[in-house]
């Protein structure tokens, strides 16, 4: 079994953690901005994501010759390690069900906010429990300052997000105002029956030039974006989003202390002589339960769909093969990264682990690159932006530099 001891090692698993965790959200977003249905992109990212630790199991679980002390992945299996199972999929489940909802609160609030706000609250309340649960090994005049910023960027978060939605507010009313039909709007939060007449009146290849018709952040790319994506947001309240977002987060916030408690027994439930979890056991037991979960609620989700997402089936999703590839490929990616940050965490503490929550800063980057957000915003908007960038940033090397050296 393969084992990070070093604190440089922790930090390349930190580091390689964050670019995949901040990607795989882009590539579900990218889909469902293309039409595909949230219910068809999560079981295929799904069976990836439990296919990666199945991958990380067999390699690294099992190099080399385990001990009695260190068993490698396969002895482990057979092992009265029940409680510490029980803990690795309690996290599993938590994840899988904030995975879930954050895929819903990126069409709401957008990729960038979802992210930050989500990720801010994991290390307010996750980071905290993790560090009474590795016995203080990390330096809690550094950790806790980093938590504070953190918090201070949930907040400008939640600010970005209602300045922005101003902003696109403003675009929407004076585009119906100078539109050629006489449409006159005073509200974007308009009931829906409305809004869809709005969007069904304007020419959208005749009321502007095309021109105008491929820039980001115009009115128009805002309504033909509504007309393509699978979940309809005009109309709805932005409480919504911020609301799936905060909750997310409380999910988010509990699956490391789980994992932690899974892989080092702090509340001494395995019996004499039994050898703690493996970070790769845990996380096979840990993926497993988060396989399980996502395809239960996602098959109801087919039939019985949330937030009038569109109605499917089992046969219609088998047969969706459009944009099943970058959906396979984001539960690689989400997996693998998981993976990373359990072995860093192992290795330096969960609670420098969480610097991983700098995942927003890669996904912001997709967010603004590939999905045009914020684009032609206010200066007010851009100005609370960077602010929530820059204690992100600020936050994030604190954590790192908190990080100990489990004995």
């Amino acid at each position: 079994m393969y084992v990070v001891e070093s604190k440089g090692g922790a930090i390349v698993c930190m580091l390689l953690s964050l670019f995949f965790l901040g990607t795989w959200p882009a590539l579900l977003t990218l889909l469902e901005r293309r039409g595909r249905f949230p219910q068809h992109t999560y079981l295929d990212y799904t069976f990836t994501n439990l296919l990666a630790a199945v991958i990380i199991a067999f390699t690294f679980g099992e190099i080399g010759t385990g001990t009695l002390e260190k068993p490698n992945f396969l002895p482990q299996l057979s092992q009265e390690n029940w409680p510490s199972v029980v803990f690795a999929m309690v996290g599993g489940v938590v994840l899988s069900i904030g995975n879930l909802t954050t895929q819903y609160a990126w069409a709401f609030v957008g990729l960038s906010v979802t992210e930050v706000v989500s990720s801010s609250i994991t290390v307010v309340i996750g980071t905290t429990l993790n560090y009474y649960l590795d016995d203080k090994i990390n330096k809690a005049e550094i950790l806790f300052p980093g938590v504070g910023c953190f918090l201070i960027a949930v907040c400008l978060g939640s600010a970005v997000h209602a300045s922005n939605a101003a902003d696109n507010k403003a675009k929407l009313d004076s585009y119906s105002n100078d539109s050629k039909d006489g449409i006159r709007a005073n509200s974007i939060m308009e009931s829906k029956q409305t809004i869809t007449q709005r969007v069904s009146a304007i020419d959208v290849e005749k009321g502007v030039s095309s021109t105008e018709k491929a820039k980001f952040g115009t009115a128009l790319f805002l309504i033909d974006l509504e007309k393509r994506r699978a979940i309809k947001i005009f109309g709805k309240s932005t409480f919504i989003g911020l609301s799936l977002t905060f909750f997310a987060g409380v999910c988010f916030s509990l699956f490391s202390p789980a994992f932690n408690l899974a892989t080092n027994d702090q509340w001494h439930t395995l019996k004499a002589g039994v050898p703690h979890l493996s970070v790769y056991t845990a996380f096979f037991y840990f993926s497993i339960s988060c396989f399980v979960i996502a395809m239960i609620l996602n098959l109801i989700f087919l039939y019985r769909p949330v937030l009038n997402a569109p109605k499917s089936s089992l046969k219609a999703y088998l047969n969706d093969w459009n944009g099943r590839g970058w959906a396979l490929l984001a539960g690689l990616l989400c997996g693998f990264g998981n993976g990373l940050q359990f072995m860093g965490g192992q290795a330096a503490g969960y609670a420098a682990a969480d610097a991983v929550q700098a995942l927003p800063l890669v996904s912001t980057f997709w967010g603004v690159i590939l999905f045009g957000e914020y684009r032609r915003s206010s200066r007010k908007t851009y100005t609370l932006l960077i602010g929530m960038l820059f204690m992100f940033v600020v936050a994030v090397g604190i954590l790192m530099a908190s990080s100990g050296h489990r004995k």
